[in-house]
């Protein structure tokens, strides 16, 4: 293609006008008349004393604006002075490398007959040899004249394998963008190596401009070669975790045929367990007889050891504080274990004081690649407004990863608790069966944006003393859209539902009931501040004891506004129901809480600040709640 006048258009040929030389390179000029139409200044960098002042790059008058932003973004000059002290030596550098980088960004937007002229103080760049750099540059000026863009004439990719799908835009007609032309052979690349042809490659092409009608031929020719099974794994970077462990939770399929989506599963496997700070599997350049490709894995590991601390502040429910010890590799086959602490509702209107002590421990690729063994102990006391709850319980079980982002879980567990409230104090032993499926599908669960999040927990329970015999379900769903300029709104809701069936609700644990009020259900509202009130008589007389309810249900909605790259500002309405039957009925009650609130961006996510109010009920607009907290509140 011509390089503008006085470039380099005798050094780099058009691989358009010569298709038969390779790279197109050739020692003659370009076939293609040069042209430069109307200048137009788009881009102003001011840059430090020894480098250039000044960087414009011109376009004709009603050029694209996406095709300024792909040359902007294309070329080294602009970024070599989009910071200070940039020497003129390396100015030069990058502007004699941006002819090149500019005529790449020229045929990603489907332009083949253009002009490049790059100017440093009025000398073209590619006549400055960079050892004979000035001292000092004052202006750049890079001036491209586009030409017309070019339009696919015929187009051709064989051999395909029956049914693969082209890009829509790889088609006679439309836009002839270099880039499509590369999707619509990786498609048929991967299309062959879905079927194993793990060698697929491009194995020709034939490009052929049409200059006088702007249309541009393409053929491309594709071998899918052999296909093969997948070898051995072979792996190395790994200094604590077991080669032999590392493979049974890669599970890769050995002496099936080739997948590259079995290939990156067996990746995924890896990166799960935690133990692994990067993994990379790669496909080996050797083919073994007959017919099997040896997998190579390189994996670079955590540091097995991670301590971690967290505070949380609201006016209403105190100062949380908690801890974790955790270790990722503690037998040598990347087992995890975790001791967890925490000590919430200190100087809070919650009650006293609560506190746990958790130690947990997961063994990855137990049954299996895709089944983890886990098991939890757990100490719990509970100093909560309507009871006291001492409480041991512990559990094992597995969790089955369906997908990336699709897990069931089902454990055994048992429950030894002592409950005081004001009519009793009763002891009670429980045998648990939970199980619970999550689908989470946002992309970034901390801060999401977008996607949504169900979670369904299903625990039955036998009485073994002194409680009632039932289940409790509880579902939590959460769904987050963004819009306008730059998605800067998010609108995000989430409900809740819960129900306890089969037991009583005077001989229901007092944990498994549901309370509504305090940050994780109606903020604005008091903690636990909506219960059942009822008569019971314990032996002593009728009393008025309050509980938790049988049934809950709760919606949060928020609109987070960003007004800077790290700052939010949010709105949101909260409402709750319970009920003392597992059915909503007349003597169901609820309330309702409004406030707003401020995010601001950290690199461990951002820190939140919510100001919220009842909106219903006596203290309706008059008294405020403040809630101090790290990550999105759901």
């Amino acid at each position: 293609l011509p390089m503008g006048a006085g470039a380099i258009a005798g050094a780099m040929g058009c691989a358009l006008c010569y298709p038969g030389h390779p790279k197109g390179i050739r020692p003659v000029p370009c076939l293609c008349p040069p042209s430069l139409a109307a200048l137009m200044v788009v881009a102003l960098v001011a840059a430090g004393p020894g480098a250039a002042q000044q960087v414009d790059l011109v376009l004709p008058p009603g050029a694209d604006d996406d095709l300024r932003d792909i040359l902007g973004n294309a070329s080294l000059v602009v970024q070599t002075l989009a910071g200070d002290g940039a020497a003129a030596q390396d100015v030069v550098a990058a502007a004699r490398a941006d002819y090149r980088q500019l005529l790449t960004g020229l045929y990603a937007a489907g332009h083949y007959g253009g002009t490049i002229s790059i100017l440093l103080d009025g000398r073209e760049a590619s006549a400055i040899l960079p050892l004979d750099a000035p001292a000092r540059i004052g202006r750049v000026v890079i001036a491209i004249d586009p030409g017309p863009q070019f339009r696919f004439g015929a187009v051709a990719l064989a051999p395909l394998p029956p049914g693969t799908a082209l890009p829509p835009e790889f088609a006679t007609g439309a836009p002839a963008q270099s880039e499509v032309v590369r999707d619509a052979v990786r498609a048929g690349v991967l299309a062959w190596r879905d079927l194993g042809h793990a060698r697929a490659a491009a194995a020709g092409q034939d490009l052929r401009a049409n200059h006088a009608a702007a249309m541009l031929d393409v053929a491309v020719t594709l071998d899918p070669g052999p296909v093969l099974r997948f070898g051995p794994l072979e792996v190395s970077g790994n200094d604590r975790v077991r080669t032999a462990r590392l493979r049974e939770i890669a599970g890769l399929p050995e002496g099936r045929t080739f997948s590259p989506a079995a290939l990156d599963l067996a990746a995924t496997r890896l990166r799960r367990t935690g133990a692994f700070q990067s993994v990379a599997l790669s496909e080996s350049g050797a083919i073994l007889p007959p017919d099997l490709l040896p997998i190579l894995a390189e994996v670079t590991e955590m540091k097995p050891r991670r301590l971690g601390f967290g505070a949380e502040l609201s006016s209403v429910d105190g100062l949380s504080l908690t801890a974790f010890w955790l270790h990722r590799n503690l037998l040598g086959g990347a087992e995890r274990f975790r001791a967890d602490a925490a000590i919430t509702g200190i100087e809070g209107q919650s009650g006293g004081a609560d506190a746990e002590l958790t130690l947990s421990f997961g063994r990855p690729a137990t049954f299996g690649p895709d089944t983890d063994l886990t098991a939890e102990a757990a100490l719990v006391y509970l100093d909560e407004p309507d009871f006291r709850l001492w409480q041991a319980s512990a559990q094992a079980g597995l969790i089955r990863h369906v997908r990336d982002d699709l897990t069931y879980e089902a454990a055994l567990g048992i429950v030894s608790a002592r409950q005081e409230d004001e009519g009793r104090r009763r002891d009670y032993t429980l045998l648990t069966l939970p199980l619970s499926a999550t689908l989470d599908r946002r992309p970034d669960p901390f801060d999401p944006v977008s996607g949504y999040f169900l979670d369904l927990d299903i625990t039955p329970f036998l009485g073994l003393a002194g409680s009632d015999s039932g289940g409790r379900v509880l579902l939590d769903a959460r769904a987050y859209r963004s819009f306008g300029a730059d998605d800067r709104v998010t609108l995000a809701g989430r409900v809740q539902a819960g129900v306890v069936l089969g037991a009583d609700l005077a001989d229901t644990p007092a944990d498994f009931l549901f309370y509504s009020g305090g940050g994780g259900t109606v903020r604005g509202q008091p903690y636990q501040s909506l219960a059942i009130s009822r008569t019971q008589d314990f032996g002593d007389g009728p009393e008025e004891v309050r509980s938790g309810g049988r049934l809950f249900l709760g919606t949060q909605i928020e609109a987070r506004v960003q007004v800077t790259g790290a700052i939010e500002v949010v709105g949101f309405t909260d409402w709750g129901l319970i009920d003392a039957d597992p059915r909503p009925t007349g003597d169901a009650l609820w309330h309702g809480g409004v406030g707003v609130g401020l995010r601001y961006a950290t690199g461990i996510g951002p820190i939140r600040l919510d100001l919220a109010t009842p909106a219903t009920g006596p203290d309706a607009g008059r008294t405020l709640q403040v809630y101090i907290g790290i990550g999105q509140s759901f």
